[in-house]
């Protein structure tokens, strides 16, 4: 009789130790690819501007005054206005590395102009975190790893 209540008792022990050391996080599968999928989707559709360009506190939005940003189905990201144009390239990717950001799965918009680091254009060349987004906004953030900056951009559809 003492064991069986003995081996009872262990058993109900080790279901107890079983359901507290597994954690239902460990479980949970995230796939993007809906979310990534609807951003292209999203950017591809008509032109847009930048409303709001935050680099380490320092407001730089004019920079983009009067620019038409178009995001292209061949990751082509064509920055114009009526003299100048600035051809790059986009991507939105599932970041699941030890980037910068502060989510070890979050979703990147990437922005890279083929430009000298003179250009105000350099300045947008990086893996941005998705924030948000609408039909008619993406906002995306980025912390430095130079200087531990957050910056902050944001797109509107024309």
């Amino acid at each position: 009789m003492k064991t069986t209540i003995y081996y009872v008792f262990l058993v109900m022990i080790s279901f107890s130790l079983m359901s507290t050391t597994c954690d239902t996080d460990d479980m949970i599968i995230t796939d993007n690819s809906m979310i990534i999928n609807e951003v292209i989707n999203i950017a591809e559709t008509d032109s847009w501007r930048i409303t709001s360009y935050i680099d380490s506190g320092q407001d730089e939005t004019t920079d983009f005054t009067n620019y038409d940003f178009t995001f292209q189905s061949d990751g082509t990201l064509i920055a114009t206005n009526s003299t100048d144009q600035v051809a790059g390239i986009w991507s939105v990717t599932d970041s699941n590395s030890n980037d910068d950001s502060s989510s070890d799965d979050d979703i990147d918009f990437n922005i890279n102009f083929n430009v000298a680091t003179t250009s105000v254009f350099f300045d947008l060349n990086d893996d941005w975190d998705i924030v948000s987004y609408t039909s008619t906004t993406i906002s995306l953030q980025d912390v430095s790893g130079g200087n531990g900056g957050t910056d902050t951009l944001v797109f509107q559809k024309n």
